[in-house]
């Protein structure tokens, strides 16, 4: 797999080269330490699975280079690192379409786990910080994509919006089971049965959907 890490920092580089090696993933590595030479390497190099980027680097803007980052590769999978840890942050990233985000305090364990999970083709978001105060702006984001489906969240039954409450503050799919005292693959049925109501392409999207939603999801006894 031929991963880009664009980083300006070369040991946070090596430090994420070494997650992934360690994770037993045989890999390809590129390397880039400003957002020009990120975007000079995507243009060069073919077949690149999975872009980990740093959200301040130079030339990157934050947002700004993210967003270019996604519009001029949009099928190439991102998960942004960031020194910040602040639940606006991370639900612009959502918007812009990426399948991670990993604050730079996260320690190794964490981050392999985050790995793993992206490249088992779901996605990462801290849970701590989805579960924060959830600020008004959000809703103006669930709007947007709830325009887009085009089908409303409520033909829901009551297990399905647990299933997508838990879903919005970045549980996996074996932590649902243990909370809601399902298996893991009933949850998945869930989450399938989800996708096909609400017209959504794939987890990533459902996952998404369950993230700027949340406000409207969430169960009376969330904690």
């Amino acid at each position: 797999m031929k991963i880009l890490f664009a980083d300006d920092h070369w040991i946070v580089r090596a430090s994420l080269r070494h997650v992934f090696e360690r994770l037993g993933i045989k890999l390809e590595a590129l390397e880039a330490g400003s957002y020009q030479e990120a975007m000079e390497l995507l243009e060069a190099e073919a077949s690149v699975g999975l872009v980990v980027v740093d959200l301040i680097m130079p030339g990157f803007h934050d947002f700004e280079g993210l967003q270019v980052l996604r519009a001029t590769y949009p099928e190439i999978p991102v998960i942004v690192l960031s020194v910040h840890e602040d639940r606006k942050s991370v639900m612009r990233c959502i918007e812009l379409g990426v399948v991670g985000y990993v604050p730079k305090t996260t320690d190794a364990k964490e981050l392999s786990r985050a790995f793993e999970r992206v490249l088992a083709g779901d996605v990462y978001f801290p849970r701590d910080i989805l579960a924060r105060d959830i600020p008004v702006e959000v809703e103006g984001a669930a709007a947007s994509i709830q325009d887009r489906v085009g089908v409303d969240w409520k033909v829901l039954t009551s297990r399905e919006k647990e299933v997508m409450s838990w879903l919005g503050r970045g549980m996996s799919d074996a932590k649902i089971a243990d909370i809601l005292r399902l298996s893991p693959n009933t949850v998945r049925v869930h989450v399938k049965n989800i996708m096909k109501k609400l017209g959504l392409s794939d987890r990533a999207e459902t996952i998404h959907f369950a993230v700027t939603n949340v406000r409207n999801l969430l169960p009376d006894n969330a904690e």
